[in-house]
């Protein structure tokens, strides 16, 4: 009788231990789920798993924990996408709940090749209100380049995302493009050697009047610079806040940049503006020709390529004849 009596006291014991444990854990848990939780407005959320999910937000500096992998699995899975935090301050169960249901409205923003990084900015600060100042010191401190980095397309923005974030997000995506199209054409990517071709790419993209032209325009640039000959093009001009301007005789005296090919030999030292993916490729793949000048036919909106200055001073005077 007395040993069941101290086996029972034992279990007893042993019990109100675990109890205590037990209310010593969910007293913890409870103090870390009220924690305050510092987010950007919009979260990405990757496709895959939540050990994915909880990996790709502790690279982005959220500080996860595999606690937060456990409770995120009792809430239910994240859909993939761009999730709308909002800006009221959370405590991290918040956080996790707004994982599981919130999700970001998208607005629509358009890059067309051939736009200089400049105006691209400047319209996206106006169309989705964000710091003009901070949005070109992000993109000032993370670029490697001036201009030229980022890739023409439609992209589909959170309102409400931040300037910093903003910027990341367009670097990371025109790279992985770009990375992807090095890798089909050369089988490796060299960003110093692609932004090369990327400059060459951006004089074509201003001056081609279509993307069949881009090879032959190409072939021009190069056979120009072979000879130690100007390229003496307008669209260099149009660089910055300078891309819609019309290029005057006045221009061409005063701009001391080296985008102006009228004064200085050889290529500009940055690209012109953002390019597409065929300006590229004409720029690695040009065109073979001996053409060295080429004028826009103002009844066709074409070029006609010349091999010498007596032709090309014969089409310019046909063409102030229409």
């Amino acid at each position: 009788m007395i040993k069941t009596t101290a086996k029972s006291a034992k279990y007893h014991q042993l019990f109100f231990i675990f109890i205590q444990l037990f209310l010593i854990l969910l007293i913890a848990l409870f103090y870390y789920m009220i924690l305050p939780f510092k987010s950007e407005s919009v979260v990405y959320i990757p496709q895959g798993s939540v050990s994915k999910i909880i990996a790709d937000l502790n690279q982005n500096n959220y500080k996860m924990s595999r606690i937060d992998n456990f409770i995120l699995r009792f809430l239910g899975r994240p859909q993939a996408g761009w999730i709308n935090i909002g800006t009221k301050p959370l405590n991290r169960a918040e956080f996790l709940y707004k994982l599981t249901v919130a999700k970001a409205a998208l607005e629509s923003i358009t890059l067309i090749p051939g736009e200089t990084t400049y105006i691209f900015l400047t319209q996206l600060a106006k169309q989705l209100n964000l710091d003009q100042e901070k949005l070109f010191a992000s993109y000032t401190t993370k670029a490697t380049y001036k201009e030229g980095l980022f890739y023409p397309e439609t992209y589909k923005i959170p309102k409400g995302i931040s300037e910093d974030l903003l910027i990341d997000l367009l670097l990371k995506h025109s790279q992985n493009a770009f990375r992807q199209a090095s890798m089909k054409i050369f089988g490796d990517y060299n960003e110093k050697k692609w932004h090369n071709y990327v400059i060459i790419a951006s004089v074509i993209q201003k001056e081609a009047a279509s993307n069949e032209e881009m090879p032959i325009v190409a072939s021009v640039i190069y056979n120009r610079l072979k000879i130690g000959m100007k390229l003496q093009m307008d669209g260099t001009l149009n660089y910055g806040a300078y891309s819609h301007l019309t290029i005057t005789p006045e221009r061409i005296r005063n701009d001391q940049s080296s985008y102006n090919t009228y004064k200085f030999e050889g290529l500009p030292e940055d690209a012109v503006c953002n390019v597409s993916l065929q300006a590229i490729r004409a720029a690695i793949f040009p065109a073979k020709s001996e053409y060295l000048y080429f004028m826009r036919d103002k009844s066709t909106g074409k070029h006609i390529f010349t091999t010498n200055a007596s032709d090309h001073n014969k089409a310019v005077a046909a063409q102030r004849g229409k």
